[in-house]
């Protein structure tokens, strides 16, 4: 019965941009229009996480609500066409996807890729050439005649990045985050994210610039690696004297924010001055940003609160608990500043993805077809690189390497923007994300049953 509410709710909802598409312009301007086509937007990826009951994540049901909205044409609904063609409404995607790489920069910190060793380096690796190669040499030759050399390495970059985000859900779901299985899928899946955006930039510069010698390649890969050191290397060095003088000015949480977001764009922006995709230097600036580089910024309303409660304290206990408060809350990483933001944009840039995803294509037997085998061979290229993990663990680690997710979907999404993959093959690339998401999740169930892992 609440599901039923929430849907008429969401339905009634939708009437409010129906009657003010149908208006036009004539009671108010062209922007307060966007303002209902982002409500809409957001009202819509927020029903969507209904699916988290079924243990499902929330980008599944952000990606199934924009394929759903972007095609409700086919039956006649045609007022949520504007969305997709909205500049504003793209920007906002485009700024939530670059929100999202630099939280998963934020959570993929170096300390954390140098613990994973090299079993998951070795996982990882396994996990990006195998896909790679089916993709680029097997699935799109065989399966897709006809398309660019390109258009199949778009198609295999796509399969080679573990959902970090994904994994960690699942995992988490089971009580099972800390098995060394897990980290070592985590691991990997993070070294998968730093090798699948060097792919992405070597892929997206020989697509913008027609080069594919030898050494136009190597250049492309060495400036992406240059960039990704060079940036941590300077960014570790200057981070703690850059957040030390902005403090100075005001050390609130909203300097720490600013300067933390601030961050992330600039290096978004350099990133792209040097031929890069923009979410590479989003990613780079996750890497850099530690809690230390933010050690003088204090949350001044916070702590003068708990302060005041002091005063009133009982016993000395209390007050040592109190005052262990004020230096957690007055040193929160920027991870948990960011996550309001993300909220907000980075649902958009899933339902927007999902909208792109063209249903009549898969009225055509042979691209459903087709769908369904490139997701066979984004499951075998994923389960083969258990074989590096430790024996007893490699069906684990296998299926837990199988979640495709965002970089994936942000590949498809770039190669459709550049014009070098085909509305059939970014919806192929759509359904192998929602089904690698789908089935996961009890998969791993099972295999920690079946191992007699008591599952939480």
């Amino acid at each position: 019965m609440k599901i039923i509410f929430l849907v008429n709710v969401f339905l009634a909802v939708l009437a409010l941009p129906m009657v003010a598409f149908a208006a036009g312009d004539a009671h108010g301007s062209a922007i307060a229009v966007v303002f209902l086509m982002i409500a809409v937007v957001l009202i819509a990826a927020k029903l969507s996480s209904l699916v988290e009951r079924f243990g499902q994540p929330s980008v599944l049901g952000e990606l199934v609500m924009g394929v759903v909205l972007g095609n409700l044409a086919l039956i006649g609904i045609t007022i949520f066409e504007p969305i997709k063609e909205n500049s504003i409404i793209q920007f906002l995607a485009e700024l939530g996807v670059v929100i999202l790489l630099f939280q998963v920069g934020l959570e993929s910190n170096i300390q954390k890729m140098r613990k994973v060793g090299i079993r998951a380096f070795a996982v990882a690796i396994i996990g990006v050439i195998v896909p790679f190669v089916l993709g680029t040499y097997v699935a799109g030759p065989l399966l897709l005649p006809g398309q660019s050399m390109i258009a199949y390495m778009f198609l295999g970059a796509a399969l080679t990045a573990t959902s970090v985000g994904i994994t960690a859900r699942v995992f988490k779901d089971l009580g099972k985050l800390q098995l060394p299985a897990a980290q070592t899928v985590l691991g990997a899946a993070v070294i998968d994210d730093v090798l699948g955006l060097v792919i992405l930039a070597v892929i997206s510069a020989m697509a913008t610039l027609g080069a594919v010698s030898l050494g136009v390649i190597s250049w492309i890969i060495a400036k992406a690696v240059l960039f990704l050191i060079g940036a941590i290397v300077i960014g570790q060095l200057s981070a703690p004297y850059i957040g030390k003088f902005f403090s100075k000015i005001h050390n609130g949480v909203s300097m720490k924010f600013s300067l933390a977001f601030g961050f992330c764009l600039i290096f978004a922006y350099a990133a792209n001055q040097i031929g890069l995709a923009p979410i590479v230097g989003a990613f780079a600036a996750g890497l850099i940003l530690d809690p230390v580089h933010f050690k003088s910024f204090k949350d001044q309303a916070i702590v003068d609160d708990v302060r005041n409660s002091i005063k009133d304290a009982p016993d000395s206990e209390l007050k040592q608990k109190i005052s262990y408060n004020i230096k957690t809350h007055a040193h929160r990483h920027i991870e948990e500043l960011m996550e309001p933001v993300a909220h907000f944009l980075v649902p958009i840039f899933f339902i927007m993805v999902g909208m792109g995803v063209k249903l009549e294509t898969l009225f055509n037997g042979k691209i459903l077809l087709v769908a369904l085998a490139v997701t066979l061979i984004a499951f075998v290229g994923k389960i083969i690189a258990g074989v590096a993990a430790e024996k007893g663990s490699r069906w684990l680690v296998g299926w837990g390497m199988v979640p495709r997710g965002e970089v994936g979907l942000i590949f498809a999404s770039i190669g459709l923007s550049l014009g070098v993959i085909s509305d059939s093959i970014f919806s192929i690339i759509v359904i192998m994300v929602i089904l690698t998401t789908l089935v996961v999740p009890s998969i791993l169930a099972s295999i920690l049953k079946k191992q007699k892992v008591q599952v939480v």
